[in-house]
This record gives C-alpha cells, structure tokens and sequence, in this order.
C-alpha cells in the first residue's frame, strides 16, 4: 500500500497522517479512509459544497413540483372549473412526463455531460411553469404539468449521480443525503407558501430554483468521472483539480478512476433480457417488488391531494397541509441517521408497520364520520392517522428502496435495472395518483384499508425476500443473494 505524505514535514508517515485531526490550523486536510494517503484540501472542499448547492436546487426543484398539486387543488378547480376527472389528470399527469423522462434521463445525461442534463431539465422547467401560470384551461395546465414530471425525472437520476461523481468518499455519505433532504424541503415548501399565496404565484416562484442552477452551473466543473469516460482527459483533470484543490495530488485518484472506467468500457453491454438471468432474478424482484409496495401503499395519493382529504375529514386544509410539510423534514433527517445505525431491512418494515397504523386510523375516521359516530374526535383520528402514515414513510419507505435498489443489482446490470426500476416506480405513482380521487368517491375508509392491506404485504414482502444490505461490501451483497453460486460485480 503506497504510503502517504505527511503534509506539514514532507515526509512518508502513513500511521501519523491518519492519526491527525480531520481539520488543523494551518490547513485543512480530509482524508480518505481506506489507507491509499489520499489527500485532499481545504479550498476543494468549498467546491465539492458549491457543487452540491447548485445541484440540489434541482432536488428543491422536484419536491415543489410534486408538492404543487396539494395546497392549490381547490382553487385551480374552481378557478378554470375544472372536474374531478380533469384535476385527477393534472395531478397524475407529472407521472407520465416522469415515466419519459425516466426512459431518456440516462440517455442525456451521458450524451450531454451531468451538467448539460442539469441545463435542459431546469429549461424544460422554467417553461413548463410559465405555461401553468397563464393556463386558462386544462390543456395548458396538463402540458405544464407533464413537462414538469419529465424535468424532474431527469433531476431524479442525474442530481445523485452528479454528486456521487464528485464527492470524496469520506463526504459522499452526508452530501448524498442532501438530494432527499431537499426533495422533502422542496415539498414542504410547496405545501406551506401554496396555503399563503395563490397558485399562480406559485407557479411563478417555482421557476427561482431552475433559475438559480442554471446561473450556478457555469461556476462549477462538470463531473470528471464523465469527462473521463467521454475522452475528455485534459478537462478530466482539470476538473479533478478544481474539486480536490490547486495543491492537492491527484494523481492516485485519476488512475483509480480511469482503471475504473476501462473496467467498464471491458464489460458487454447489458440489455434488458440479462435482468432475467437467474443470477440476476432476484435482485429484479427485490428492487421492482420495493418500488410496488412504496407505491401502492399510496403516498403520492396522499401527498398530491392532502388538502382535499383533511377537508373530507372535516379538518381545515391550511392546517392539515403545514403539518404535514413542517413533520416531513425533521422526520427525513431521523431517517438518514437510522439507515446505517439499524439497517436497511429493520427500518423499512418498521416503517411500513408504522404507515399500517396511519392507514387503519385515517380509515376508520372516515369510517366513524360516514355512520355519524364521535364526530368531535373524528379530524383529530384522521389528521393524526395522515400524520402518522407521513412520518413513518419519510422514516424508512421513502429512502429505503432507493438505497436498497442501488446496492442489489451488479455493476455490469447497475445501468439497466435501475432504469427499470425507475420506470416501474414512475409508472405505480401515475396509476396511484390517478386513482386515488376515484377510489375516495366509492370508498373513503376503504382507500386507507387498502393502502393499509399493502403495507402489511410490504413486511411480509421485505421478512422473506429482502437480505439486510448494511455494512456489507457489493460481493457480500450479491454472495448472500446467490449464496449457491460465486458472483463478480
């Protein structure tokens, strides 16, 4: 193992480098913690940060666009005079922009660079938001919104990768935490200013975030892992440079990264049949099976339209929404901590047993205020069931599948089957988001007694098939889900 330069004597102490504090008073060195002597400086620091500021806007970006829908539903119904059916249609219709551009988001983002698909998805945006604030009529309204779900699929796929792209490792954890953290924010956001200004302005206001990345993406570098992979190798190193310091050795890590990248390029290509492998099969059925049972336990019902159910429970929609968007975020960071402290497995069924207890409260106010029964604890039942049901998705079935998903499949299937798995979740939240006005109107106890039957498929689910992915490398991984057969990744 090469040995590390003491950076204030100049010599080769490995033992001592790594024994130093993280941050010291006359520089700033964060190192890597896997024995290589890596070294990278204060000032790269700072870009990394910048970096991952001007990316997630575009994770602020999709939390507004799904929260959007929820605090305006009433008056964008009344003022164009819109149906269930075709507010239904608005609602659902981002899942089908996402379901597009969950099929192409990959294609761009290596055809154009990390940054250049950050570029056209916040253009896609800023349009698809000025077409929604002078919408007189459902045409325009539905166009916006299906270019919004295409915009942030791209930002979906795209953001985490761009900032696992140029994150040292010993930061990579925390800043990727960050996307869900202003996916959630994003949301609450939409949620709150939405009860305090009218739609339009909303509308308007929603365009800040594109706006603010596409004037920060020209002072950051483009990732250098795809400069790299595209051929671009002078500006592969210049951008290394820029993101670990101007005093920084880069020379290790530019050789891991373009041994990594020939490793790939020495692959075959896989195609959608090698997901049916049978080394490959059950990794399929973990990473779709999560993105069902995440879905058809109906959060993007819920979360679209909140206000209208606090209203059918007789409770005041501006309430009920700012709840609901002040206990999301502090709820995510509960999570993100959790995830590696207890496990993957454990929170995710934890959680899903939580949203089963939210699902059968909020089920059966809305059964108790249909026979006229205890009237006056009827909203407290239903707000703290939504609540409940809430708090525990953003604890573990929010992130969970995602994180599982991206630790299942092997790196020559990594590509496509996460896009499967994208298309797959895109696919269940248009379906539940759709539905779900339809399945209030016949039946508002049993939509919740519903989503709460999945939510008890989903611990059964995750009990049986899904192996615990915590603290295991990727062989360990894929050993323990072919445990008959010795698997490479």
């Amino acid at each position: 193992m090469e040995q590390g330069k003491d950076v204030e004597r100049g010599t080769s102490s490995n033992q001592e480098e790594l024994e130093q504090p993280f941050i010291r008073r006359q520089k700033v060195v964060a190192h890597e913690d896997d024995g290589s002597g890596k070294e990278f400086q204060n000032e790269s620091i700072g870009m990394v940060l910048l970096s991952t500021g001007v990316a997630v806007c575009g994770s602020f970006q999709f939390g507004i666009c799904v929260g959007y829908s929820a605090p305006t539903q009433s008056a964008i119904r009344k003022d164009l005079n819109l149906s269930l059916a075709e507010y239904s249609m608005f609602g659902s219709i981002l899942s089908i922009g996402a379901v597009l551009g969950a099929i192409t988001s990959g294609k761009i983002a290596d055809f154009l660079g990390r940054k250049g698909a950050m570029r056209v998805s916040s253009v896609i945006c800023i349009v698809a938001w000025l077409a929604i604030y002078f919408s007189q009529g459902a045409l325009s309204l539905d166009t916006g919104r299906f270019l919004t779900g295409y915009g942030i699929a791209a930002f979906s796929y795209v953001v985490p990768v761009f900032i696992a792209e140029i994150a040292p490792k010993n930061l990579r954890g925390g800043l990727a935490t960050l996307n869900q953290l202003f996916i959630v924010t994003g949301g609450s956001f939409a949620f709150i200013v939405g009860t305090i200004i009218n739609w339009r302005s909303l509308a308007l206001i929603a365009t800040v975030p594109c706006l603010i990345l596409l004037l920060g993406v020209c002072f950051v570098p483009e990732s250098p892992r795809w400069l790299a992979k595209v051929g671009r190798d002078k500006e592969f190193e210049v951008a290394l440079q820029t993101l670990r310091g101007n005093n920084a050795d880069i020379s290790n890590e530019m050789t891991e990264i373009q041994e990594y990248i020939a490793t790939l390029n020495s692959l075959p290509k896989a195609s959608i049949l090698d997901l049916f492998q049978s080394r490959n099969i059950r990794a399929v059925i973990i990473g779709v099976g999560l993105m069902v049972f995440q879905q058809f336990a109906g959060i993007n019902g819920v979360q679209f339209y909140a206000s209208e159910t606090f209203e059918s429970a007789g409770v005041s929609s501006k309430i009920g929404t700012i709840a609901y968007a002040c206990l999301q975020v502090p709820i995510t960071l509960v999570g993100a901590l959790l995830m590696d402290k207890t496990g993957r497995r454990v929170l995710v069924m934890v959680s899903a047993a939580g949203m089963f207890v939210g699902c059968m409260l909020a089920g059966t106010s809305f059964s108790l205020k249909g026979q006229g029964l205890l009237l006056d604890w009827v909203p407290i039942i239903a707000v703290s069931g939504v609540l409940i049901y809430v708090a525990f998705f953003s604890i573990g079935m929010g992130a969970g599948p995602w994180v599982i998903m991206s630790e299942i499949f092997p790196i020559d299937i990594k590509g496509v089957g996460g896009s499967l798995v994208v298309l797959v979740n895109w696919s269940g939240a248009w379906i539940v988001s759709y539905t779900y006005n339809f399945l209030m109107r016949w039946s508002s106890p049993g939509t919740y007694f519903l989503y709460s039957a999945v939510c008890l498929l989903t611990i059964l689910f995750v009990a049986k098939i899904v192996p615990e992915t915590k603290g295991k490398t990727l062989e360990e991984i894929q050993a323990s889900l072919n445990p008959d057969r010795r698997q490479s990744i």
